[in-house]
């Protein structure tokens, strides 16, 4: 037989799966030489579907690892990405970063504020009530140090998150009593005091303060890429490990397809004429890929070239067999196609 491969590019094709034996034996091949032929079809169709569910587990973590690099190429402000998660993981890192510096703060509010003889007047909540202030929260937003402290010793997450807060929250206390009483009263020239005196505390502080800063963010820095490497590195795992099982897969499948067109009966001569027609009637594309299937078990088979013969009486029944199924399911799928165009017209 002679088959024109001009203009058909060299594709490499693995040989598709050989369908099923139909229930009346048409087409089957199947001989009865060895073994009972239905059990042998049985077995086959077994370990076809225990390949078809180790496919899908393959697939799913093909999909993982492909979402998984396509979202870290995507900018960090990017929907969907995993910026938002890491963000989460890393809060708890936070709590335990900040003590240190509430620490600080705490101490030198303790010896510049709570220790001084005026501090006990801001200790506690003002008794609005009992004092007759009923505009009181009409000009403050009630606070006071008693808060703050209250707020440095939380246990359930909801304290201060950081020293500024603090620092703003202390200062807010004196400004308050500032705000609500006249320039020449003693609470007001108390808390100026407090506030001045804490003010210079701070300032103190302050080199410490962001020293803190710098070294909590860098921490943080740290701890996300030291996150963000481990992630990597299992998802380059789960890729090296998908790879192989996805030869070795392989390897099994080929291994089934060889056991499957081992059974089969020798073709006619009038059927591998039927073949020959059937290839001549190809694409050029789709002639090209069958034309691999002669070349993987043939080394000699030259593909190239305007007219490639093949001598299908030289060819082995495992490649004749191979080639049959590749053009009957194309011929298959081209009817399914004309079918289903037909029923939507």
């Amino acid at each position: 037989m002679a088959a024109s491969s001009q203009g058909a590019a060299a594709v490499p094709l693995r040989p598709p799966q050989p369908p099923l034996p139909s229930g009346n034996g048409s087409d089957a091949g199947v001989a009865a030489e060895a073994g009972n032929p239905k059990m042998d079809v049985e077995r086959f169709r077994h370990r076809v579907d225990e390949y078809i569910c180790k496919a899908d587990e393959l697939e799913q973590k093909v999909n993982e690892v492909v979402e998984y690099y396509a979202n870290r190429k995507q900018p960090n402000n990017s929907k969907g990405n995993s910026g938002g998660k890491d963000k989460d993981k890393k809060k708890p890192g936070n709590s335990g970063s900040n003590n240190s510096g509430n620490k600080l703060i705490d101490g030198s509010r303790k010896e510049a504020i709570t220790q001084h003889k005026w501090a006990r007047l801001l200790m506690n909540p003002v008794d609005v009530k009992g004092l007759g202030l009923d505009d009181y929260y009409e000009v403050i937003k009630a606070h006071g140090l008693w808060y703050n402290q209250n707020q440095m010793e939380a246990k359930d997450g909801n304290g201060y998150k950081n020293v500024r807060e603090i620092y703003a929250d202390v200062r807010l206390v004196f400004t308050n009593a500032m705000t609500y009483n006249d320039d020449r009263s003693d609470i007001h020239v108390m808390a100026k005091t407090l506030l001045d005196k804490f003010e210079e505390k701070w300032l103190q502080l302050l080199p410490k303060v962001v020293e803190e800063e710098a070294r909590q963010k860098d921490e943080e820095a740290q701890a996300l890429a030291n996150m963000q490497i481990a992630r990597e590195a299992g998802y380059a795992k789960i890729a090296r490990d998908t790879n192989s099982e996805l030869d070795e897969l392989n390897v099994h499948l080929e291994e089934l397809r060889k056991l499957v067109i081992q059974k089969c009966r020798k073709m006619s001569a009038e059927e591998k004429r039927k073949l020959g027609v059937g290839l001549s009637a190809l694409s050029p594309d789709d002639l090209n890929k069958a034309l691999e299937i002669f070349a993987e078990d043939n080394p000699n088979f030259q593909t190239t070239g305007d007219v490639v013969d093949v001598d299908m009486d030289a060819q082995s029944e495992i490649t004749l067999w191979k080639v049959k199924f590749f053009v009957k399911g194309h011929w298959s799928f081209k009817r399914r196609t004309v079918q289903a165009r037909q029923m939507t017209t």
